[in-house]
């Protein structure tokens, strides 16, 4: 769902549009029932590790990796999230039997694994189309919105006996969960988040990094309004509104940085070459001038 945005948020400059981001603009959005059934695998997947995360969390991760430095392949980012293999290749857990079983924190089956990396490149290319879409403000139909819960204006919205069957837990504020997601991924590479050496392009990462930080605090201030009806029960207060547009912008300036500046590029060393009179280093006893430096 899409969350009413300050008028005045609004970017310093329009972002050019990247050629695949062109293409990924006709593919098709995911739809409310494929994000039910991404949780559903993940509700699947919580069954045989306990730490899988909601979809909210993956929704932050995938941004982070979309924004980051090198791309992260698929090898490197599915045990980083999910504490799933590579390869998700059954093996034998019971020597004594002759059925495969897939290891704790995996698919339930290649054809679970397929759907979920399905959905997941989906809407991965909707975010990259979104993120590389020139854009005046958040509300755009174009801009990037994350598929975030408003948790504690559901609880809100329950009679006290409904409330009353629910654990007595924390309830995450309005973007938390989402931030949360992004960082893990900044934490799980730093490499590739270490600002970049251009001070005035350093300064614009850590601004944004620090954005998104923000948003990973709880709300403290009075619930003011609701982040998708304007008459339903308020659950975030202004200020927490505002800081979610910066963490929305900031995705966007993570993102214009890096496809400015482009990945590392490796420092080749060149092998220390011998004097010309010092032994040749092929172990023949000539020296170096009269052997290979010859």
């Amino acid at each position: 769902m899409t969350p009413t945005i300050p008028a005045d948020s609004t970017p310093a400059a329009v972002r050019p549009l990247a050629a695949d981001a062109q293409d990924a603009l006709t593919d098709t959005s995911v739809s409310a029932e494929q994000f039910d059934e991404i949780d559903t695998i993940l509700d699947d997947l919580r069954t045989r590790y306990d730490e899988t995360p909601q979809w909210e969390f993956c929704e932050g991760f995938m941004a982070a990796l979309i924004c980051c430095r090198r791309p992260i392949p698929q090898s490197e980012y599915l045990d980083v999230l999910l504490g799933i293999p590579a390869d998700g290749d059954p093996v034998l857990l019971d020597m004594d039997s002759s059925e495969p079983a897939y290891p704790v924190g995996s698919f339930a089956d290649g054809a679970q694994r397929a759907r979920f990396l399905q959905i997941w490149e989906q809407r991965r290319a909707e975010v990259l189309a979104a993120l590389d879409t020139p854009i005046e403000s958040l509300e755009d139909t174009h801009a990037y919105h994350p598929e975030v819960m408003d948790v504690r204006g559901a609880m809100a919205g329950l009679t006290e006996a409904e409330r009353g069957e629910l654990p007595d837990e924390p309830l995450p504020a309005f973007g938390q969960v989402w931030a949360l997601g992004f960082m893990y991924a900044v934490e799980a590479w730093p490499e590739e988040w270490a600002e970049p050496s251009d001070k005035k392009a350093a300064k614009w990462h850590d601004v944004a990094l620090q954005a998104i930080v923000a948003l990973t605090e709880d709300d403290e201030g009075e619930p003011e309004l609701s982040p998708f009806s304007e008459d339903g029960p308020p659950s975030m207060s202004t200020e927490r509104l505002n800081t979610f547009a910066d963490a929305i912008w900031s995705v966007y300036d993570l993102r214009e940085i890096w496809r400015g500046i482009g990945p590392r590029v490796k420092t080749l060393h060149r092998a220390d070459v011998p004097g010309r009179n010092d032994p040749c280093y092929c172990g023949s006893g000539k020296k170096y001038k009269k052997c290979h430096g010859g």
